[in-house]
């Protein structure tokens, strides 16, 4: 898993509709370009990758220090694939807010609409797995509000998803790259992006956190009154520092009505346990306290977490955007895309030219 330092403040917000109209253009010249050169399954390799994800929001012109990057970068790419999902092999579902609540019916409505090779109920399985991970299974004290799935006609996936610390007045935003077979429970994200490790964690699906997750399955099938009797004798005891924490704010008879699921269905793994309806993240970190004070099995409080201008920033940093420029970068990129279609690479390998030079590179 990388990590990184790319901090997201909460401030910023909306780009106003002038910017945002040429982010949506220069997103889609953007996106038909790679889908050309490599193909729709390159779109999500890059937005999995926060470092390029956090320049191509600023890119667009946005802050590079708001939070907002996340939810106008998602969306300026949603419209900029809408009515284009044929053409491109490429679907964007979710959003910010009641929005992202719209995801498995956006995901749904586009496997009824299109040939996909996986059928769409596993794509709308991973939107959720993804999502109830990151708010149940990771406990940062970051509260997911923002969700967006994308996925190809072959079945990859990728989510771009976001947190807020209401106390801290940080965000922190989640990276996956998925595939048919993606382990959901163990390391599962390409990137988690925040400024800053927070202290008291519950990571459960780290690697080192697999003995606890077997057990937490295994303590998820014993009878409810059992497991709340647990409860209450952890909070009278007298426990390290983190553990006090965690433990505070668990209520034994709240807790033992989403035992009472567990102990009907049984589950035979944690990633079962995850998909049971109403089990959230006090019966999560139930399950691995009593895992490690009745059996000794740690798990782990790791913190998961791992820029560029080229047209200003709407807040005038480091300049205000440079309309003109603008105009001509989606020009350039759609003239390229267009050559491209027709057959004409000229445009096409100065482009690759220029990004070796960029680099360094020798042709």
């Amino acid at each position: 898993m990388r990590t990184g330092t790319a901090g997201l403040p909460l401030h910023g917000g909306h780009a106003p509709p002038w910017l945002f109209a040429r982010m949506v253009r220069l997103s889609r010249a953007m996106v038909e370009y790679i889908v050309t050169e490599w193909g729709p399954a390159e779109v999500l390799r890059r937005l999995s990758d926060p470092y390029w994800f956090q320049a191509f929001g600023c890119v667009l012109g946005f802050d590079w220090h708001s939070s907002g990057v996340t939810t106008t970068a998602c969306g300026a790419l949603k419209e900029a694939v809408k009515g284009r999902e044929a053409d491109l092999g490429l679907f964007v579902a979710g959003g910010k807010g009641a929005v992202s609540r719209r995801t498995p019916l956006e995901i749904a409505a586009h496997a009824e609409r299109h040939t996909l090779a996986v059928p769409g109920e596993e794509l709308v399985y991973a939107s959720r797995m993804s999502a109830k991970v990151d708010s149940t299974a990771v406990q940062d004290g970051y509260q997911i509000y923002h969700h967006c799935f994308f996925f190809t006609r072959e079945g990859d996936w990728a989510v771009v998803q976001q947190g807020m610390n209401t106390d801290l007045k940080w965000a922190r935003r989640y990276h996956w790259l998925g595939r048919p077979d993606h382990p959901f429970v163990c390391e599962p994200h390409a990137a988690v992006c925040a400024s800053r490790r927070e202290s008291l964690v519950l990571n459960l699906v780290a690697a080192e956190a697999e003995a606890a997750r077997q057990t937490a399955a295994v303590l998820a099938g014993e009878h409810p009154e059992k497991l709340s009797r647990e409860i209450r004798r952890m909070q009278e005891l007298t426990l390290p520092r983190h553990h006090q924490l965690l433990v505070s704010d668990l209520h034994p008879d709240s807790l033992e009505r989403i035992f009472a699921k567990t102990y009907e269905r049984a589950p035979g793994s944690f990633q079962e346990i995850l998909e049971i309806q109403g089990v959230g993240p006090k019966a999560v970190r139930a399950l691995a306290l009593i895992a490690e004070l009745l059996h000794g099995v740690p798990s782990s409080l790791r913190d998961p977490p791992r820029y560029a201008f080229a047209h200003g920033g709407k807040d005038g940093t480091p300049f205000p955007v440079d309309r003109r420029t603008y105009d001509h970068s989606i020009q350039v990129l759609r003239q390229t895309v267009e050559s491209a279609r027709l057959g004409d690479k000229d445009k096409v390998d100065a482009m690759r030219r220029l990004a070796a030079w960029s680099e360094g590179g020798r042709e």
